[in-house]
């Protein structure tokens, strides 16, 4: 038994553009809804959102048969729940709020083995098939896509340094973070917080850094895509849901 490819790491990487969701509701049945509509990638939420090891598990065994990549964001970059979303099988992984230079290779530390790394060895584990997997420890490396996600002034003003950390496949702008960190909370896209993401997207896209995001808004989402942006996520589960059920009831209202 062979390590699988990891489509969304080489796609990125070949700047394929990729469409993605974000998948908070802690429910594999909501992850199954998603699973087969068609998108690129999908984010498996444990920052914002209720999820565990358990249900992040559940929701991995749901999108392994579909075409989108599941990428767990961890609700911080911390060691060792990396090392244990690796061993269930994690394809990638979103760090938030990185820093700096060195949070950007501490990231990349826990998802290697050593020496290049940190991450511990189990050989009987999700991810290694328990075991079958013959090739496991010679292509996790090369398959596992980690990005870092940039959420403040300070971030931003490092971000070319951040991107060039060897083993980063990709930086990600958190737009209501920024927004916050400016004095602009609950305004993620106000002007003034595009204003300072797009141009850095521009310069890292134009040497080979493939940027992402979230936004709420299929229009903007396809705008950043035929731009800088290679992956972008155009929705969150929850709110689509929010906004459905509302709209549904406002209809039938609107006919009484």
């Amino acid at each position: 038994m062979k390590h699988p490819i990891n489509p969304f790491t080489h796609a990125i990487r070949n700047g394929e553009k990729q469409i993605g969701l974000w998948v908070s509701m802690a429910s594999e049945i909501s992850a199954d809804i998603v699973a087969t509509s068609g998108y690129d990638w999908v984010v498996i939420d444990m920052e914002h959102s209720p999820n565990e090891l358990p249900t992040v598990l559940a929701q991995l065994n749901v999108f392994e048969s579909s075409d989108a990549t599941p990428i767990v964001r961890p609700a911080w970059n911390d060691t060792v729940v990396v090392k244990r979303l690796l061993d269930i099988g994690t394809p990638g992984l979103l760090f938030p709020m990185v820093q700096s230079v060195e949070e950007a290779e501490a990231a990349v530390r826990a998802t290697r083995y050593p020496p290049r790394g940190v991450r511990g060895v189990a050989g009987a584990t999700r991810a290694t098939r328990y075991g079958r997997c013959k090739d496991y420890f010679d292509r996790v490396e090369e398959e596992t896509t980690v990005i870092v996600q940039l959420e403040t002034r300070q971030a931003l003003d490092q971000a070319e340094a951040i991107a060039a950390v060897d083993g980063v496949h990709g930086v990600f702008f958190g737009p209501a973070d920024i927004a916050a960190d400016l004095g602009l909370l609950g305004k993620p896209m106000s002007a003034e917080v595009w204003d300072l993401i797009l141009p850095i997207a521009e310069t890292l896209s134009k040497s080979g850094v493939p940027c992402g995001t979230l936004v709420l808004d299929a229009a903007k989402a396809a705008e950043l895509l035929n731009g800088s942006f290679t992956f972008v996520a155009c929705g969150l589960d929850s709110a689509l849901l929010a906004k459905s059920v509302d709209q549904q009831l406002a209809d039938v209202k609107s006919g009484l």
